[in-house]
């Protein structure tokens, strides 16, 4: 109890030196201090408290190192799973998606907190019983045999690496805005960031570190939105009040979406968009003559002593036309879906299921359901966050921490829809159907991030929303700016971001890196390996994996949402069926939990590839698209994966016999035959 005391004594000094530290920000830029000076001064204060607690909580204890030495108290393995879970996918791109689809975007809220209802059920007071340190161990314990632990480190690493790419993505997005590094550069500084927590201490620094980054995200997502709140209505609680916004938002769609100026607009971009479809079904002759017309213009111009600008312009533009019909069919399919985009008519925030006919709604109504679904499991099945669970001192922890856990995330969840009710009104109010020129700075500066884009299409000099178009990861950044805030509140949302992108970025590389030298290198390659050289493997392979998925996120391989999303469906149909009928059906055998994770793992993957790339060049592969099977899109693969895993999982131990030695985790009965009276 008194070990509790102090560690609450703690964080509320730590919380209120945060707070001392905004506020003495927030004086400085009254007096003068240029912004990129605040931006510099959050990235620097927060990543150095971070590493500060990352060398204090050091340890060369491999209990310690994988499992914080399961003595981590539910309240603070709640605030640690919080911070772990809500990642720069909950903190950018959740508001960012609400904003954009309305309320399609309420399956990513309904499903992951879904999930945590299945983890508290099904999963997290067994695999506590359990005791260990990871996801195959328990596998591995339960079907016997190395080779289903080397197929669930392979799952691990792979939805571990997507979800982590994600994450420092976000990382990059943010120091590239708020501190002016260019974005590849930002991935790795958000890198440094990483190691620190998690280099020296394992998932002892990682828990003790990610508390403080809960304490920082949420108040820097609630803060600029309870202003906002108080601006627009005069009550700074918005999940009350938003409601009334709503109303507000759904009255400015009706009096701009189909304006005269904005009908024209979507018939240019249609326009456009056919013409390069056109382009494409000619290919290579539409190219070849693109650069022949290019040619002869500046020729013309050249004959008439034209100015020089137009002439380097033109020359520029053939420099930076396609070089081969690959390049080209790559590049104006991507302006032609752009076009595609605008073309469509916007979907009002509040409209549910939105289509122009029956077929279309249908369709929207299978995605939204499979995506809460995938969500849903996927959540139940992420092996970084069900490792939390290992860190508990007892069972019954292990429960009552999962109920801190969802209610640290609720914070930020029914905050995140007023959010994007409160954007979306500025937005509407203060952006649209004015002056391009006299645009705020905000758009020019997430312009130059590539976040934001403007197109006066039709030449009116007037923004018609068609023309605007934002990146959902731009939502949550930029509100404070949009708003006309302070840039004190900029500089805070983006630490809260930062913070978010770290904790979880944290948890995924040390769970990559334990399956790799716990579950590969020490159950399997080398079981006497002392417990120094297995700390040492550990912290090598971290390195190793972090600039790899560094190196990744630098290429900017899709939104953050949507890796997540991918993240979630191999997790879970690689995952939750074999970690469910392992638990509660002592019928499941190891060839039948091999074939179901190999099947389900497999084909969301397959599913994903097919549907999401026209072509996977380390493969050599092109032409790659498939249409959706039930118009079911990349992000709900993991709905085929999970019902193809168990009825694999079925199928196969029906067909096989019985191991009669398989743990019963239902009886409370340790591996060791003890009773666990915990």
């Amino acid at each position: 109890m008194g070990s509790l005391t102090r560690l609450q004594r703690y964080y509320l000094y730590y919380t209120g030196c945060f707070l001392l530290f905004i506020g003495a920000l927030a004086v400085l830029e009254e007096h003068g201090m240029p912004p990129r000076w605040i931006g510099y001064a959050f990235l620097f204060f927060t990543i150095s408290m971070y590493a500060l607690i990352g060398i204090m909580s050091r340890t060369s204890d491999v209990s310690e190192y994988y499992v914080a030495g399961r003595r981590v108290p539910a309240f603070f393995n709640g605030m640690a799973t919080g911070a772990d879970w809500m990642s720069a996918a909950s903190f950018i791109g959740l508001a960012g998606t609400l904003y954009l689809s309305g309320h399609q975007g309420l399956a990513f809220v309904i499903g992951w907190t879904g999930g945590f209802v299945l983890v508290a059920l099904l999963l997290a007071p067994y695999l506590r019983r359990f005791g260990e340190y990871t996801i195959p161990d328990f596998l591995g314990a339960r079907y016997g045999g190395n080779a289903i632990r080397l197929v669930a480190v392979a799952a691990t690493i792979l939805a571990s690496f997507v979800y982590v790419v994600a994450q420092i993505y976000g990382v990059g997005v943010i120091t590239s805005r708020f501190v002016s590094l260019q974005f590849e550069i930002g991935v790795f500084v958000g890198l440094a960031g990483i190691l620190v927590c998690s280099f020296l201490g394992g998932m002892r620094a990682v828990t003790w570190t990610q508390v403080a980054q809960y304490v920082i995200l949420i108040i820097a997502y609630v803060t600029p939105v309870a202003i906002l709140s108080y601006k627009v209505t005069g009550n700074p609680v918005p999940q009350v009040v938003y409601g009334q916004v709503l109303k507000e938002v759904g009255r400015l769609e009706e009096a701009l979406f189909d304006t005269p100026a904005e009908i024209e607009v979507r018939r240019l971009f249609r326009e456009r968009a056919d013409l390069y479809a056109q382009k494409i079904m000619q290919l290579p002759t539409s190219l070849r003559l693109e650069r022949e017309q290019i040619s002869s213009q500046i020729n013309d111009l050249k004959a008439s002593d034209a100015q020089m600008k137009d002439i380097v312009s033109l020359e520029k533009l053939r420099r930076e036309m396609p070089h081969d019909t690959e390049q080209a069919k790559g590049r104006w399919e991507a302006a032609m879906f752009s076009s595609v985009e605008r073309a469509t008519p916007m979907i009002h925030h509040a409209e549910a299921f939105p289509g122009n006919d029956e077929e279309e709604q249908n369709i929207q109504r299978i995605n939204f359901l499979a995506l809460i679904f995938c969500l849903t499991i996927g959540t139940a099945a992420l092996p970084h966050v069900l490792t939390r669970y290992y860190t508990t001192p007892t069972v019954s922890q292990a429960r009552d921490s999962v109920f801190w856990s969802l209610l640290f995330i609720l914070l930020l969840y029914i905050t995140a829809p007023a959010y994007a009710v409160f954007a979306k009104y500025e937005v509407l109010t203060h952006l649209a159907e004015i002056p391009i020129a006299k645009l705020p700075g905000w758009v020019a500066a997430w312009t130059k991030v590539g976040l934001v884009s403007i197109e006066d299409i039709n030449g009116d000099g007037i923004l018609q929303l068609a023309e605007l178009s934002m990146n959902p990861d731009v939502i949550v950044l930029a509100t404070p700016e949009i708003a006309g805030m302070p840039y004190v509140v900029s500089g805070l949302v983006a630490a809260g971001a930062l913070a978010a992108a770290l904790s979880t970025a944290d948890g995924l590389l040390l769970t990559i890196t334990t399956s790799l030298s716990h579950d590969v290198y020490y159950r399997i390659v080398r079981p006497d390996a002392s417990t120094q050289f297995r700390l040492v493997i550990s912290k090598s392979l971290l390195l190793v994996v972090a600039v790899l998925a560094a190196t990744v996120a630098a290429q900017k391989p899709g939104t953050i949402l949507s890796m997540v999303a991918w993240a979630f469906s191999i997790a879970g149909s690689a995952f939750f069926p074999a970690l469910v009928l392992g638990i509660f059906w002592q019928r499941a055998t190891r060839a039948g939990a091999l074939a179901g994770m190999a099947v389900g793992s497999l084909l969301s993957i397959y599913y994903i590839l097919r549907v999401e790339f026209d072509s996977i060049p380390l493969l050599g592969i092109s032409g790659f698209n498939m249409q959706p099977w039930f118009h079911v899109q990349s992000t709900a693969a993991g709905l085929f994966g999970v019902l193809a895993g168990f009825v694999t999982i079925v199928a196969v131990s029906l067909l096989t016999r019985p191991d009669a030695t398989a743990p019963n985790f239902l009886g409370g009965i340790r591996l060791s035959g003890k009773k666990d009276v915990s």
